[in-house]
């Protein structure tokens, strides 16, 4: 199966990922039956479901899309070492009853996988590939396997045995829609198995015995807990340079997004105002007229962020735009969740420049955000200036704070970046913040940028002796890419050498917000 070919639809507002529910089914099978049009044998009855869904409920992923089921991965746990690598489908799964599932067992078992044909081009089979993953890790168990068909190999039968075939769709000399996909998700051949699947035609009864290793198994030690416990930051260290348009700035921010999101990241993060070189074309207007042109792009920018964040799996981080609301204009910014859901924030603190040139006014909400990868708050350059916000947003649980800012000088920068990592030790959280870099000579307030993107982490024995997770080279065309250890958090709030958010003295200050909520 692979769901990389086609251009996904622009229509869909929400993507979901969860466990299988019976009452899925009717949907579920009216998708298998499109994903398999040709499939000479029989489908997945309810009663297969039930006790797929009874044996091991927390192994059957099911995505939908607006509601609808578009697709799903169906897998049991096994002890290998009873079967071995040469098995055929019907061993494994003991006539199809799953009587083979062993909840003790070392390692995942692949079933089915399966997308809606309609739905390919939203990588949709790679999200489903990531959840048995991240199962596979949260379950301390050794390996994903499964045996992978190779449905064009009857176009290739009479020329080439598998073996050849195999190499072949190594090589990308030939294209396998399943196989290819396998490989592209990190899984390896073991072998060659014959009459793996009897009813399969087109693979010629063939199937390739795949694998995936979890890295992080440990022999005498399970976890069981769902819950995510680190986070992977992209952070785009963004060039300015002319663009004839949006079309072909978006290029640009989509090879980033596809580099980010090729290294698995949870989070990707633009720069404040990156959108900057647009504003070349309003020169012949004043700074503030031309500004507010430019927010007549911000609807589209988010629809198109929207779109790339469910399409790459990765959670969006828009950096900052203009924005015109009622007749004031905003600085603002949205997280794009690969879910579909999209959040807004919006700069507080205004410089006196944006104020005097381009007429922005500052908002006045201020909060947390949840994730599936954490609870995060963002403030844009200079709001990091202001201890209190850091504080607020770390009284409601903030874990991670991304800050996108626009610097032109080195000393400009040194203000948000000291302050920055001020927030990170103050809070007991990380904080991730990248700007633009290069020269922007036809536009007016806009000349030149300085960035050094960054991140910060607490300074305890647990963190690096500098406080300073990862860092890019400074003004220079790049992504940044760190993990964050989530769980060091918790037990720094507890154990830490100081304790900076359990010492404050409530009783002589404290901080509040004077407007609750948006």
């Amino acid at each position: 199966m692979s769901d990389e070919q086609q251009q996904p639809s622009e229509s869909i507002a929400r993507i979901e990922l969860s466990n299988l529910q019976l009452a899925d089914y009717e949907a579920l099978l009216s998708t298998m039956k499109a994903a398999y049009p040709d499939w000479p044998g029989g489908f997945w009855t309810i009663e297969t479901m039930r006790r797929l869904i009874d044996k091991f409920p927390e192994g059957q992923f099911v995505i939908k899309a607006d509601g609808q089921v578009v697709g799903s991965a169906l897998s049991i746990i096994v002890q290998y070492s009873h079967f071995g690598d040469s098995h055929t489908y019907k061993q494994i799964t003991d006539s199809y009853s799953f009587d083979t599932h062993d909840a003790a067992g070392d390692v995942l078992y692949g079933v089915d996988v399966f997308i809606h044909p309609d739905y390919r081009g939203l990588r949709l089979g790679r999200r489903l590939y990531d959840a048995r993953k991240e199962l596979c890790e949260r379950l301390n168990l050794k390996a994903i396997v499964f045996g992978g068909r190779i449905p064009n190999y009857h176009k290739y039968v009479d020329e080439m045995s598998p073996k050849d075939y195999i190499r072949k769709v190594k090589l990308r000399e030939i294209y396998d829609p399943v196989l290819t996909f396998q490989l592209a998700n990190d899984f390896h051949v073991k072998k060659v198995l014959r009459a793996y699947m009897p009813d399969d035609e087109e693979s010629q009864e063939f199937a390739c015995l795949l694998q995936w290793d979890n890295v992080y198994y440990e022999s005498k030690h399970r976890t069981t807990t769902g819950r995510k416990d680190y986070a992977r930051v992209g952070l785009i260290q963004w060039q300015m340079r002319s663009y004839s348009g949006l079309d072909e700035m978006f290029e640009q921010i989509e090879y980033f997004i596809d580099a980010v999101s090729a290294y698995k990241a949870d989070f990707a993060m633009l720069p404040e105002l990156f959108n900057a070189p647009l504003l070349a074309a309003y020169n012949h207007l004043s700074e503030a007229k031309a500004m507010r042109e430019l927010a007549e792009f911000t609807d589209e920018i988010v629809s198109r962020f929207k779109r790339m964040a469910m399409s790459y799996n990765v959670n969006i981080i828009t950096g900052s735009m203009p924005e015109v609301v009622d007749g004031t204009m905003y600085n603002v910014g949205y997280i794009c969740h690969r879910g579909g859901k999209t959040d807004r924030y919006v700069k507080v603190h205004i410089t006196p420049d944006e104020s005097k040139f381009w007429g922005i006014k500052g908002g006045d909400v201020v909060k947390t955000f949840d994730t599936d990868a954490g609870r995060i708050g963002v403030v844009i350059c200079y709001d990091v200036e202001f201890p209190e916000l850091g504080r607020l947003l770390a009284e409601e649980g903030m874990q991670i704070l991304f800050v996108p800012y626009l610097t032109d000088t080195q000393n400009a920068y040194m203000r948000v970046r000291c302050c920055a990592q001020a927030r990170a030790i103050e809070n007991e959280c990380y904080v991730a913040m990248t700007g633009s870099v290069g020269n922007l000579p036809k536009v007016e307030n806009m000349d030149i940028q300085y960035s050094q993107s960054v991140v910060f982490t607490p300074s305890d024995f647990a963190f690096p002796s500098n406080a300073i997770k990862a860092e890019a080279t400074p003004n220079t065309e790049m992504i940044l890419v760190a993990d964050l250890d989530l769980t060091l958090l918790n037990e720094l709030h507890t154990y830490g050498a100081v304790r900076n958010l359990k010492d404050r003295r409530k009783d002589v200050y404290d901080v509040i917000k004077v407007k609750k909520g948006e």
